[in-house]
């Protein structure tokens, strides 16, 4: 209870002081509120960032592993000559993945894609889309978010029928005024009839592949369209995407048993490397990773610079503080106030401003945030909230540790003197 006391007592005695001084305290706040402002700014916008491009990656699905002609690497140094002559993974081979592999996974698809794609019905028409074939479990391995209709039955991918699922632009783009359902359209020489439409994602911040202009067909219909076989003709080249299991989080033994069912599939003896590339998201994740690292260091840098003009101004404003108030220290000190409690009271000061000051600071990053933005929405997290109240209490206690020993320590007959 003492300490509570001496704690609120300390705190009504900063308060008194930083009203006395209305005009010195709202300067000294615009030092803090400019750092504390300038840091949190700084790491809501890599936030943001980060999280929108992770978003725009989402088309890689999660927990599923690719098997591709090309690994995905992202190097300076890539040695592009050792996977030009690689063989592109064929229907054959995602027969036999489904036929060998055990239960550590939840789906397989084979599927392919091609764009700049025209689709027309009737007097309307769209550019730029993109089509893509799927087996019948793509559905697994990526999702497929149908907000109108229905996906495709065993039926359809098996005998190859002219349906699809197209995203909400190109229904919108084709059909305006009514629903697409039931609709046809025509694209390549062939019609399609419309079983189903995906969700709207929006606009992305990557120019990365969107369901709002993809159209889904079965996997048998687009390999007679572009005459795909073994060799990847009309440059189509497949991809077989394997669905991990929640049991196996890190994919490590679906991807051995993958690696060794698919040398045993193309015959590759012990000492020969792999003709394939066995592809995961986390690969994608971790480059992400590591450039936001950097650039995250970086702007903490940068803030950090701004919080120290911010401290260095509290520890100046507290140290003219102390001066003029040197007469009430002795006054104090002689009706028996410790030193520890003329020291809190000058900490606590300097701490609340700058608690003050950061609050500001992230009210104003926070109105930011309200701003519409439609290529990079800003948010504030609680953990940048909590990083920026947690950096003024420390810079608080730095620009005020000084000058509270400095009062803490005066002799009392010295400061009862002073004018």
């Amino acid at each position: 209870m003492k300490a509570l006391r001496l704690t609120f007592e300390s705190f009504r005695f900063a308060w008194q002081a930083l009203k006395s001084n209305l005009l010195r305290t709202i300067l000294s706040l615009l030092g803090v509120t400019v750092g504390i402002f300038a840091i949190i700014a700084v790491f809501t916008v890599v936030d943001s960032l980060e999280t929108n491009i992770r978003q725009s990656m989402n088309f890689v699905g999660d927990k599923v592993i690719y098997v591709n002609k090309w690994p995905w690497v992202f190097e300076s140094n890539f040695a592009w000559w050792k996977y030009f002559n690689r063989p592109v993974p064929t229907v054959r081979e995602f027969r036999e993945l489904q036929r060998r592999l055990g239960p550590n996974n939840n789906g397989i698809a084979i599927f392919a894609n091609t764009s700049g794609n025209l689709f027309k019905a009737g007097s309307n028409s769209m550019e730029g889309c993109n089509l893509q074939g799927v087996s019948l479990e793509f559905n697994k391995v990526s999702e497929v978010p149908i907000a109108e209709g229905r996906y495709f039955t065993p039926q359809e991918v098996e005998s190859a029928r002219n349906v699809a699922i197209v995203g909400a632009e190109i229904a919108e783009s084709l059909f305006p005024n009514s629903s697409a359902l039931g609709k046809e359209f025509k694209t390549r020489g062939q019609k399609f009839v419309i079983i189903g439409v995906m969700q709207k994602e929006g606009k992305k911040l990557l120019d990365t592949p969107s369901n709002d202009t993809n159209c889904l067909i079965p996997f048998g219909m687009f390999t007679k369209m572009f005459a795909l076989n073994a060799n990847g003709q009309g440059g189509v080249s497949p991809s077989i995407g394997i669905k991990g299991t929640d049991d196996d989080p890190g994919l490590l033994d679906l991807e051995y048993e993958l690696k060794g069912v698919m040398r045993n599939i193309r015959g590759l003896k012990p000492q020969e490397e792999d003709n394939f590339a066995l592809n995961r998201p986390e690969m994608l994740a971790n480059a992400i990773t590591k450039l936001f690292s950097v650039i995250g260091i970086a702007g903490a840098v940068i803030g950090s610079f701004a919080m120290l003009v911010g401290g260095f101004g509290i520890a100046n404003i507290m140290f003219v503080s102390v001066k003029e108030r040197t007469n009430i220290i002795g006054i104090q000190k002689s009706l028996g106030a410790k030193n520890y409690f003329i020291l809190f009271q000058f900490l606590f000061e300097a701490v609340f401003l700058c608690l003050l000051g950061g609050a500001a600071g992230i009210l104003l990053v926070w109105l930011i945030t309200l701003v519409p933005q439609e290529g990079l929405p800003l948010f504030l997290t609680p953990g940048n909230i909590s990083l920026g109240l947690t950096v003024s209490v420390v810079i608080g206690v730095l620009a005020g540790i000084i000058p509270a020993v400095l009062a803490s320590n005066l002799d009392p007959v010295i400061a009862i003197r002073a004018q």
